[in-house]
């Protein structure tokens, strides 16, 4: 079976734990996580990034958040008075926004780590792909965090930017490819109304699966196989 959930922004890890054994989670099985496992809450999501990066059938897609979190790894680095001089009006506006972004709760539990770990951590998420298509259930999905910026039918996935596929909102009459399905999270679910306010929506090409974790509301575990949700 294969299963994609999104957008948890620091949701406690024993929760989502307890989430994949009420969905039946397995070794046979396997999970697409479609980015922004880290922000805005708890340890950030500290917890869960290590726990990722020793599983097999666990796979995370890069989400706007993890991106900058990787821009802003300098901060990690040891601090010398060269690196200092590094130390750009860009980058120092990168970090402000990336802090207020709900980042700084992510920064300060990775600080705790020993070096190494933040280390394997920053190369984890370093080797994230941005896309993955998967088949399950008969069907063909593309499992993408935020969907297709600039979507043309013509136009290979390959040949999308970064900020295409991690800080694109589609609208509700958005119509991407009619022959695979494209997953998605990034916008929560309310901000297309309030009658969305904790469900998935689901269009003709596409299905949004952030229902709103980051801002108090429990997490959707989607099994593609037969598309029945978990909370």
């Amino acid at each position: 079976m294969i299963y994609v959930i999104s957008d948890l922004h620091g949701y406690p890890h024993d929760n989502f734990l307890d989430l994949l054994d009420r969905a039946g989670f397995g070794n046979n099985d396997f999970l697409y996580i479609l980015g922004d496992v880290v922000d805005r809450n708890g340890d950030g999501g500290v917890k869960t990034l290590e726990w990722l990066m020793y599983r097999l059938n666990v796979q995370l897609i890069l989400g706007n958040h993890e991106a900058m979190l990787l821009a802003c790894s300098f901060v990690f680095d040891e601090i010398t008075e060269s690196s200092l001089d590094a130390l750009t009006d860009e980058k120092l506006d990168m970090l402000t926004r990336y802090q207020y972004d709900g980042g700084n709760i992510t920064l300060k539990a990775m600080k705790k780590l020993d070096k190494d770990t933040q280390q394997d951590i920053l190369d984890y998420l370093r080797d994230c792909p941005l896309y993955e298509t998967v088949s399950a259930g008969g069907r063909d999905f593309l499992l993408v965090h935020s969907g297709l910026g600039n979507f043309s039918p013509d136009k290979k996935i390959s040949e999308y930017t970064l900020d295409e596929l991690v800080w694109t909102r589609p609208e509700l009459t958005t119509v991407y490819h009619k022959d695979i399905m494209t997953i998605l999270g990034h916008t929560p679910t309310i901000a297309y109304g309030d009658e969305y306010d904790g469900k998935i929506i689901k269009t003709d090409t596409w299905i949004d699966i952030d229902v709103g974790a980051g801002f108090g509301r429990q997490p959707v575990l989607l099994r593609l196989d037969d598309m029945r949700e978990f909370r």
